[in-house]
């Protein structure tokens, strides 16, 4: 095989490679919540009530939801249950060496999550959204969970109660590199007791919280591209009166 087909080979594979570095499961497509400001509420509530318990957001400030449209009234009757001032930092409660005792590693800071979970497999928003509708029941694993993205993960299904429990199936299929052996092939998942939430529901407040997470990432990303807006159409117009500036000099000149 000559190089130019080489090199198109290896393109070839890259989408594969990527998605195999994320788990080896493609990831789901998030719901795009940006300019939704009442799911983006709904996220914000389900983060304090379920995340917040193990995991600090230690760059946000619980003030810094008014930007969401709550207001301080607001922040302090839903959202604020551990006596803390609005003006503080979204920190958990939780000692580090009882979270390292419990899940064997101290549950990550979750402020900038969703950026730092973006990959060529796509982005931290469809990260997050697929790993929180992949856990199943695993009675092997130490909290009687697992997660098809992130295999052996210590991290229990914290949104069980929304979800319900579910279980993987599997399908027999062969081997397709040695003839005669039958391999386990995912096949799906079996609900096994109901949650709050049907199927539907549940992914859309999924979507939610993840739609918050990417928000709490970059609060400012709106105004940024509002921005940015602004500044190509200024520099397009600057850009076109040097022209017609540097034509009308250079026309005197000659």
């Amino acid at each position: 095989m000559n190089f130019p087909k080489r090199l198109l080979a290896i393109l070839a594979l890259l989408p594969g490679l990527a998605l195999a570095s994320e788990g080896g499961i493609a990831l789901d497509k998030a719901p795009d919540r940006s300019n939704n400001m009442a799911a983006l509420q709904h996220g914000a509530k389900l983060f304090v009530n379920y995340c917040l318990n193990c995991h600090n957001a230690s760059s946000m400030r619980y003030n810094r939801l008014k930007d969401l449209g709550l207001s301080e009234e607001q922040i302090k009757a839903n959202l604020l249950f551990t006596g803390d001032k609005v003006g503080e930092m979204m920190t958990t409660t939780m000692n580090p060496k009882d979270a390292k005792a419990w899940f064997g590693v101290v549950p990550p800071d979750l402020s900038v999550i969703q950026r730092a979970k973006a990959s060529g497999a796509g982005t931290g928003s469809d990260y997050l959204y697929t790993y929180l509708r992949s856990f199943y029941k695993d009675d092997t694993r130490p909290t009687g969970w697992n997660n098809r993205l992130v295999e052996n993960v210590a991290m229990p299904h914290v949104l069980w109660e929304l979800q319900g429990v579910q279980k993987i199936t599997t399908k027999e299929v062969e081997d397709p590199h040695e003839h005669g052996k039958m391999l386990h092939q995912f096949a799906g998942y079996e609900q096994v007791a109901p949650g709050k939430l049907d199927k539907l529901e549940y992914d859309t407040a999924v979507a939610d919280l993840v739609g918050y997470m990417e928000w709490m990432a970059e609060p400012a990303a709106q105004t940024r591209k509002k921005l940015g807006v602004v500044v190509v159409l200024f520099m397009t117009l600057f850009a076109f009166l040097a022209w017609r500036l540097n034509a009308s000099f250079w026309k005197e000149v000659k």
